[in-house]
Order: C-alpha cells, then sequence, then structure tokens
C-alpha cells in the first residue's frame, strides 16, 4: 500500500476514501508546508494531497524526490512550481469545474455586501448603536444595471458574468489576455486599462501567481472610477495590496470586497481598519458538498496516477 500525506484536514468521506486505498498520514496542522517540510514529505511519501499554503517551491525538488504525484486541493496551483515538479518526474493535477460556482456565489456575495454597506451595517446593529431606521440611514449604491467588469473570462469568471446579467440586469465587459467567446451577453475590451475605467464594479477571477502577479497595480487602480467597487476572488498577489489599500483610504474607489490577500492568513492592519472593505478568510469554496467534491477529485488523480492511468486533471 502507498504511502499518501494529505496535508490539511478534509472532509471525512475524502478520508475514508483515502485510507481504503492508501497508508494515509494526516498533518494536525492548519499551516501549510514550508520549503523545507515540503522537500521532506517528497523524499517521504509516494504521494502528495497538498492545498493553498503548502509551497512546493523549486528548491523543494531539488533533493531526493520519491513523490510522483501532487494531487492538489484547489483550482488554483501557484504554490506549486510545476516546472520544477514535471523536472523531478512528479505529476500535478487540480480541482477545476468542482469550484466554479461556490467562488462566483462568493464574488456576488462580496459585491451585494460591499454595495449596499452590509458589513457596515451588521457592525452597526451589533455596537447597540443602532437608533432606528431613517430614509437617509447608510445610503449604499444599488447593484441592478451596474456595469460589471471581468479580469479573466475562465470558468469563474464566466460563471459571475451569468449571475451579473441574468441576476441583476448588468452590462457585462470583460478583459482577458487572449480572445475569448463566451456564452453570456459580454463585450471583451481591449486592455486591462480600459475594462478598470469603464467598469461600477470590478470583479478579479484570473489565476494567481506567474505574470498575473501585481497585475491590479497602483496603475490600474488609478484608473478607477470614485464610485466604483472592486472585488477579489482570485488570489491575493495578483494585486498590489498597499497601492489598494491607499486608493481606498484615500477614498479614490468607493470600497472593495476581499476574500484572498497576499499573506495568508496575515492581513494588513490598515484593511481590517477600514469601514468601506467587506472581508471574508477565504470562503471561495467553502460549503461541504464543494469541498466533498473537491477532495474526491483530487483522490481520483492519485488514484489514476497509482493505476498508470493518465491524470484527468493533470496540470501542465
Amino acid at each position: 500500500m502507498k504511502k499518501l500525506l494529505i496535508t490539511r484536514d478534509l472532509p471525512q468521506d475524502v478520508l475514508d476514501a483515502a485510507r481504503a486505498r492508501f497508508d494515509v498520514t494526516l498533518r494536525e496542522s492548519t499551516e501549510g508546508l514550508m520549503p523545507d517540510e515540503a522537500a521532506q514529505a517528497l523524499a517521504d511519501y509516494d504521494a502528495i494531497l497538498p492545498t493553498l499554503g503548502d509551497q512546493f517551491t523549486a528548491d523543494a525538488f531539488d533533493g531526493p524526490v520519491r513523490a510522483g504525484v501532487l494531487g492538489n486541493f484547489g483550482v488554483g496551483y501557484n504554490h506549486i512550481d510545476v516546472a520544477a515538479a514535471t523536472k523531478a518526474g512528479v505529476l500535478v493535477s487540480n480541482t477545476p469545474d468542482v469550484v466554479t460556482d461556490a467562488t462566483a456565489d462568493i464574488a456576488m456575495t462580496l459585491i451585494l455586501s460591499a454595495c449596499r454597506r452590509a458589513g457596515e451595517g451588521e457592525r452597526l446593529l451589533r455596537s447597540g448603536m443602532w437608533l432606528g431606521w431613517s430614509p437617509v440611514q447608510m445610503l449604499g449604491t444599488h447593484v441592478t444595471g451596474k456595469r460589471v467588469g471581468i479580469v479573466g473570462m475562465g470558468r469563474i469568471g464566466q460563471a459571475v458574468a451569468r449571475r451579473c446579467h441574468y441576476g441583476f440586469d448588468m452590462p457585462v465587459i470583460y478583459f482577458n489576455r487572449s480572445q475569448k467567446e463566451v456564452d453570456v451577453p459580454a463585450r471583451q475590451v481591449e486592455t486591462l486599462g480600459a475594462l478598470m475605467s469603464q467598469a461600477d464594479i470590478i470583479v478579479v477571477t484570473v489565476p494567481g501567481g506567474g505574470s498575473n502577479t501585481n497585475m491590479i497595480d497602483a496603475a490600474a487602480i488609478a484608473e478607477m472610477q470614485e464610485n466604483a467597487f472592486f472585488i477579489n476572488v482570485a488570489r491575493g498577489d495578483v494585486v498590489d495590496e498597499a497601492a489598494l489599500i491607499l486608493a481606498l483610504q484615500e477614498r479614490r474607489i468607493a470600497g472593495a470586497g476581499l476574500d484572498v490577500y497576499a499573506r495568508e492568513p496575515l492581513v494588513p492592519q490598515e484593511l481590517r481598519d477600514l469601514e468601506n472593505v467587506v472581508l471574508l478568510p477565504h470562503l471561495g469554496t467553502a460549503a461541504l458538498e464543494v469541498r466533498a467534491a473537491m477532495g474526491m477529485m483530487a483522490l481520483e488523480n492519485i488514484i489514476a496516477w497509482d493505476e498508470g492511468k493518465p491524470l484527468p486533471q493533470r496540470v501542465i
């Protein structure tokens, strides 16, 4: 029976299925593997089921490598140096599709919460300072009919577009580095700057890492309208966090809704101090059915490797 390391706790059904097939070691820590720990895991286990925060950097693959597969739990895999893994003979997979709707739902949660000041309202109520209803109390931004601009029109971006268009009658524009045909009424713009300047609500759904690091930089943020909202359900590293904080502090944009951060789980105090920001603790796929499906998909890829079959969701 091959040795499988699962780096973080998973839904019980996933653990039971894994233990029926492999000799499983389950880490108790909620913190990700550091590069030296990742290197040791690669030397000690036949297969690894890692997730966000496990630092499988290029250096981790420099030593002896026993593992043959990294069945990543999550669609994002910017914590894995895929080129180094491939060079070391380690296959990598991820879990697309099953995360799409849940992540798009969180994007809508952030849009509505930020625009309608839901977080501020709840804090006011819990503080005991609410004095009762008033015609001008906590006036926010009406979402229906606003133009949404989506950065990255992959599966999640298109799911957000469908919700915005069909659910809230929102015109949709999008920026994608390549030409992209989509199944929802939407207009592709030529540049990121054009999208940032035209949209009332900007939603970022691109993969993290690589050329997308700090894609939303100070110059891009400067293009936003004063009444615009910024929503990120992608990865924290796609945004220049310091530039975003400054724009929010100076009220150069109306607000933001964030589910991801540059140095998770560390969230800058400057962000936490702002009233015009809705902050969630990376809840994008945090639904039991979704997390179970993700775990099963990751496990299916590891089983395929064990049986000498192609990985269904291999990352190349």
